[in-house]
C-alpha cells in the first residue's frame, strides 16, 4: 500500500487529488516556525508526497523529487551535482536533450564536459582529473543500446570521490536496483513506463543519503513542479508497472527473436538477447528487460528503411515510448556521437513494442519489411 493511507482518506483507496498553490496556517508562530508540514503548493501536497513516498520505497532511495518531463530530471540531477571549474564524464550514447542540456547549459557555466566510450567499464579511471565530480551514465544506451558496467564504473567513480548518476528510464527500478550497484543519484522519464498512458510528462529523481540534502535543495530552488492530475495519472500508472513491463519484455523478446531470422535484419540490439554483446551484463545485473530496441537494416539507406516506416500501420510513428502502443522511428547514433563512432553500413530503426496482439505486431513489420525489399 506504500503511496496509498486509505485511514486517513476516509477509507478511500487513492489519494485525494488536491489542487493547491497556498497553504493557510494556524497562527503566525506555525507559519515562521516551519512546523507545518505544507507551506506552499509549489513545494509539495499530499499528492505529490504519495507519489515521490511510493517511488522512494520503490528505488531504495533516500528521497524522490518529481519533475515536468525526462529532460527536467536529467538537467536537474546535473545541476545539483555539478559547479563552475568542474570536469564531468558522460557516456557517449547518451539521450541526445542530455547531450544537448550539457552544451547550451552546462559549458557556458565553465564545466568541462567529456564524452566516453560507453564499454569503457573500469578503465574509465583513465580519463578522471582533479576537478571531475559526476560520472553520467544510462544502461543501456539510447538509441544504441550498448550496456554500460554500472558497477564497475561506480567502484572507480567513488574512489575518486565523484558521484555516479544514472539515467535508469528503460530498466527502471523494477529492472535496475540501481543504489545497490553503487549509483548515487538516478533518473527516470516517468513519461514511459510509470504513466504507461502517453498522456502524462514526468520525469522522477531519486538520491541516496549522500546526494539528496543538494539534490531537494536545487529542486526547490528551481521552482519544479507537477501538477496534481499528472501526479495522480502517474500513481495510477506506477500500480500497473509490473504487469505491464513483463507483457512488453514477452512481446519485445518474441519480436527481436523473429527479426533475428529475418535475411532484411543485421543485427537486433536488445540486451535481452543472448546474442546482444551486453547480455551478460544485463543478465549479471538485471532482472528484466522492457519493450525498447534497435534494428539495423542489412544494407539499407535513410529512404529505405524509412519506406519500411511509411508503410506500418500498427506502429505509430512518433517519439518517447512505454505506452500501449508500439512505436517506430529511424535514428541516425552518427549526428551525436563524439568519443566513438557509429560505423555500421545499414540504417537504424527503433522499435517500441506495445501490448497489442504479437502476431498482428509480426504482420506489420512483415509488410513493412516487404516495402523495404521494394524500395531497394
Amino acid at each position: 500500500m506504500t503511496g496509498r493511507d486509505p485511514a486517513a482518506n476516509h477509507g478511500f483507496v487513492n489519494p485525494p487529488v488536491i489542487h493547491a498553490s497556498t497553504v493557510c496556517f494556524e497562527s503566525t508562530e506555525v507559519m515562521h516556525s516551519g512546523s507545518a508540514p505544507y507551506h506552499y503548493g509549489r513545494r509539495g501536497t499530499p499528492t505529490t508526497d504519495a507519489l515521490t513516498s511510493a517511488l522512494t520505497d520503490l528505488e531504495g532511495a533516500a528521497g524522490t523529487v518529481l519533475t515536468p518531463s525526462g529532460l527536467a530530471a536529467c538537467s536537474l540531477a546535473l545541476l545539483a551535482a555539478v559547479k563552475t571549474g568542474d570536469h564531468i564524464l558522460i557516456t557517449d550514447s547518451v539521450y541526445q536533450p542530455t547531450r544537448h542540456f550539457s552544451s547550451t547549459v552546462l559549458e557556458p557555466m565553465g564545466i568541462e564536459v567529456e564524452y566516453y566510450d560507453p564499454l569503457i567499464g573500469s578503465d574509465i579511471a583513465s580519463l578522471f582529473k582533479d576537478n571531475t565530480t559526476v560520472v553520467f551514465t544510462e544502461a543501456p544506451g539510447s538509441q544504441t543500446f550498448e550496456m554500460q558496467d554500472i558497477p564497475a564504473i561506480a567502484k572507480v567513480a567513488h574512489e575518486k570521490g565523484a558521484l555516479v548518476i544514472l539515467d535508469n528510464t528503460w530498466g527502471t527500478p523494477l529492472h535496475f536496483k540501481s543504489f545497490e550497484k553503487g549509483v548515487d543519484i538516478t533518473i527516470q522519464a516517468g513519461t514511459k513506463y510509470i504513466v504507461g498512458h502517453s498522456d502524462v510528462m514526468l520525469g522522477t529523481v531519486s538520491a541516496n543519503e549522500k546526494a539528496w540534502p543538494r539534490l531537494i535543495e536545487v529542486h526547490g530552488a528551481m521552482g519544479y513542479h507537477v501538477g496534481p492530475n499528472d501526479v495522480y495519472l502517474a500513481l495510477r500508472g506506477l500500480r500497473t508497472m509490473g504487469v505491464r513491463l513483463a507483457q512488453h519484455q514477452k512481446s519485445a523478446l518474441e519480436i527481436a527473436k523473429w527479426l533475428e531470422t529475418r535475411p532484411e535484419v543485421e543485427r537486433v540490439l536488445y540486451p535481452a538477447l543472448e546474442s546482444d554483446p551486453g547480455h551478460a551484463l544485463w543478465k549479471r545485473d538485471f532482472t528484466g528487460a522492457c519493450g525498447l530496441f534497435g534494428v539495423i537494416l542489412k544494407d539499407a539507406s535513410k529512404a529505405q528503411a524509412c519506406a519500411l516506416l511509411d508503410s506500418l500501420e500498427l506502429f505509430g510513428l512518433g517519439y518517447s515510448w512505454g505506452g500501449f502502443e508500439s512505436l517506430a522511428l529511424y535514428a541516425n547514433p552518427s549526428t551525436s556521437r563524439t568519443a566513438t563512432e557509429w560505423n555500421e553500413s545499414g540504417a537504424l530503426i527503433r522499435l517500441h513494442i506495445g501490448l497489442e496482439n504479437v502476431n498482428d505486431l509480426k504482420a506489420d513489420l512483415e509488410n513493412g519489411l516487404a516495402a523495404l525489399a521494394a524500395a531497394k
